[in-house]
């Protein structure tokens, strides 16, 4: 498999390439400064310099199982991770910015981390309790978790707008995976699309205006590898939404905070289809 990390230029309606690797590598975060971006890739983390593309292993630990939900703190300190190494199956962690001994924040598992609130103070999360997916918060620090959401039948990928007002996610409800947001308690659930894809991952964008996801064909369950799929716009405050990009992917591609600090920028990760 070959991993294309890339930047859409949303002014020039253009895509940059930024490396090309053989290592199967997902979830590209920005630094606050707007010159790196973070990724994964067998089990471990990776920073990407923009002036010197490549994959520059960052020191986690014993953390070497970690799947492809990190992150980046608002103020650019510290990283938060997903790994299994300790637990056989995903806890979340935080480390400093530069590398070192992961501090673990949750205690239940399995727990997927998404979003991190502008404050810096909470961090939104995915995870399982008892067989049922809901979405949580937790203080950065640790300590009780907070179920806001659990009354999907699948839900992922909650993300909070700039200004900290909402948490964006993807739910299902018969079947449909639609984009929903709620208040940061989870009151006033508002299911935000109604398309016959199916909708994962919304990033609410840095000024607040519009909300990036990724768009699977109808019929597919989950949100599988290799698959074609669409890059997509929509107004946050609802309305139709616009095709950016269509590219081979899916799993990897968009899971996590990905837009450049100023807002005019998106990263990403395609791939190559078998055999091409």
């Amino acid at each position: 498999m070959t991993s294309y990390l890339s930047i859409y230029d949303l002014e020039k309606g253009r895509i940059i390439p930024v490396l090309q690797t053989e290592t199967l590598i997902e979830a590209p975060n920005w630094t606050p400064d707007g010159k790196t971006l973070i990724v994964n890739g067998q089990g471990m983390l990776f920073r990407v310099s923009l002036d010197d593309p490549g994959l520059e292993r960052i020191d986690t630990g014993p953390a070497d199982s970690l799947n492809n939900d990190h992150g980046v703190s608002p103020d650019g300190q510290t990283l938060v991770i997903s790994d299994a190494s300790a637990h056989g199956d995903s806890c979340i962690y935080t480390l400093p910015i530069g590398g070192g001994d992961p501090q673990q924040i949750t205690k239940n598992v399995p727990s997927w981390w998404h979003g991190w609130s502008p404050d810096g103070k909470t961090l939104a999360y995915a995870a399982r309790r008892e067989s049922v997916m809901g979405i949580y918060t937790i203080a950065v620090s640790g300590g009780t978790e907070t179920c806001l959401n659990q009354d999907l039948e699948h839900c992922d990928g909650p993300d909070y707008t700039p200004d900290g007002a909402w948490i964006w996610f993807n739910g299902a409800r018969a079947g449909a995976m639609d984009l929903w947001r709620m208040r940061p308690d989870g009151n006033e659930l508002q299911r935000m699309t109604d398309e016959p894809t199916q909708n994962w991952f919304p990033h609410p964008s840095p000024d607040g205006r519009q909300v990036l996801y990724l768009a699977y064909e109808s019929g597919v369950f989950g949100h599988p590898r290799n698959h074609s799929v669409k890059l997509r716009l929509m107004p946050s405050g609802g309305g139709p939404s616009r095709p950016i990009c269509e590219l081979y992917g899916g799993q990897g591609s968009l899971n996590v905070p990905c837009w450049h600090p100023d807002g005019s920028l998106f990263a990403f990760v395609a791939y190559r289809e078998p055999g091409l």
